[in-house]
């Protein structure tokens, strides 16, 4: 696979306006030439592995945030964006799309929301919604979606929020739930338990939390009301700098941010941080060491992009059983599909089929790039014989040269190309052309239809 070059114009810029240098100064600190400098800011040049060191040695910056970001995600939105039919005639090379996601990030964002809002008004059209016959039907932004995204474009990693976590939770896990209770006490609040079916409950200063719950569902329960009331102002000040359109998304956002809070609060940063690398990132035995849930630990190895304390990238995602995803994050380039299902090919549409056990698939994506992947299910029972039970399958992965750092990784042939199944995004922006699983043509490529013929698909892909 040919090597990327490295475009970083908008990352070298904030860089600089951050330290305060003048073009000059900067290129004199890097050692290269002003035009040079010049050229690499506006991306008419790639960076040099010179620059990188430099970067690294003169400024301590952790030269992962040159690749990662919002360039290749908007990258991978734009592209799905571009395979609806509508762009069928129109839609630009990918490397056009890079040079967008580069070099104008707000108008890269500004088409996603654009095609977003066509998208919902042609669903409703679709549908016969009525919404498009009332008074102030006009299209509006997916509450859902608007705080999806905000934590998709902050890596799912919030600093403030979780430093604060942290500072809560202290240096002993054992002692969590004491500095949980104090701080209700704190704030004249009292905690009981009772059978009943809501998992929480705050009414009159007193919190009640369900015993139907398991007991990690009921710590994190418990850290999430601690967030909304002691950590309420640090809450708002982050929703002021997201701009959120609409109220509800607003509301939404900061239940997200209480979320954040809880599972940053259980699973404090360094000490889990620790703890995942010298487990070589064994979920059971993280769950057992911090009263976690499988899915809280899967998560939380999701969020550990601090800058200069980075952890594995991991990409992180849920799964009904229709196939819907329900929970989505990369730090990695692999980024999912934003509408629609997950590739039938990977495993996490397998770990129903096995219930208890994790599921590990070598698999590659059209791109290239390997991935490790590990999957298994997830009940969340209700609590009693009526009460419906949930069921998800979470899948955790990695690019393949951090699988050696992962126990579950030990035996299998990561040396071996034939060892990797191809897998994709979702079927209508692949370009595997003799997929066996795929359910719709992909929709940046002309179809060839021979009544005579019958292969793998009932037509070629040119």
């Amino acid at each position: 696979m040919a090597i990327q070059k490295l475009y970083a114009g908008v990352k070298l810029r904030e860089t600089r306006a951050r330290l305060g240098l003048t073009q000059k100064a900067f290129a004199a600190k890097l050692g290269v030439s002003l035009p040079y400098l010049n050229q690499m800011e506006n991306n008419h040049r790639p960076v040099s592995a010179a620059v990188v060191l430099a970067l690294a040695g003169e400024f301590g910056l952790d030269v992962t945030e040159l690749a990662a970001g919002d360039a290749e995600r908007m990258v991978s939105d734009m592209r799905e964006a571009l395979a609806d039919p509508v762009f069928a005639d129109t839609a630009p090379p990918i490397a056009d799309l890079r040079l967008a996601a580069s070099n104008a990030p707000m108008l890269a964002r500004a088409f996603l929301e654009l095609h977003r809002a066509y998208r919902q008004t042609h669903e409703r059209l679709a549908s016969l919604d009525e919404a498009l016959g009332r008074e102030g039907g006009a299209s509006a932004a997916s509450p859902w979606e608007e705080v999806r995204d905000f934590f998709h474009y902050c890596d799912n990693y919030i600093d403030a929020v979780d430093r604060a976590a942290e500072r809560f939770a202290g240096t002993e896990p054992s002692q969590l739930i004491d500095r949980a209770r104090a701080a209700l006490s704190q704030r004249g609040y009292s905690l009981r338990f009772a059978d009943t079916g809501e998992v929480r409950r705050l009414d009159d200063k007193v919190l009640t939390l369900s015993t139907r719950a398991l007991p990690p569902t009921q710590r994190f329960q418990l850290l999430h009301q601690i967030a909304l009331l002691a950590q309420n102002d640090l809450l708002e000040a982050t929703l002021d700098l997201a701009r959120f359109q609409t109220g509800t998304a607003r509301s939404i956002a900061k239940i997200g941010l209480a979320n954040y809070f809880a599972g940053a609060a259980l699973l404090p940063y360094q000490t889990f941080l620790a703890a995942a690398r010298e487990t070589r990132h064994d979920l059971e035995r993280l769950s057992d060491l911090f009263g976690a849930s499988i899915e809280q630990v899967a998560h939380r190895l999701s969020t550990l992009q601090r800058p200069g304390l980075k952890g594995i990238p991991f990409f992180f995602v849920r799964v009904d059983q229709a196939g819907t995803i329900t929970k989505r994050h990369s730090a990695t380039r692999l980024q999912f599909a934003r509408f629609g299902g997950a590739c039938p090919l990977w495993n996490a549409h397998q770990a129903f089929e096995t219930p208890g056990r994790f599921l590990r698939q070598l698999a590659e994506t059209p791109d290239g790039v390997r991935y490790f992947c590990l999957a298994r299910d997830v009940s969340k029972p209700g609590g009693s014989f009526h009460a419906p039970v949930r069921r998800y399958a979470i899948g955790l992965g990695c690019e393949i040269s951090h699988a050696r750092n992962l126990v579950y990784a030990d035996d299998m042939d990561t040396s071996n190309a034939r060892a990797f199944e191809p897998i994709g995004i979702s079927c209508r922006i692949c370009e595997r052309a003799d997929c066996h699983q795929r359910s719709v043509p992909p929709l940046e490529r002309q179809l060839r239809v021979d009544p005579d013929r019958r292969g793998v698909l009932p037509y070629d892909i040119a």
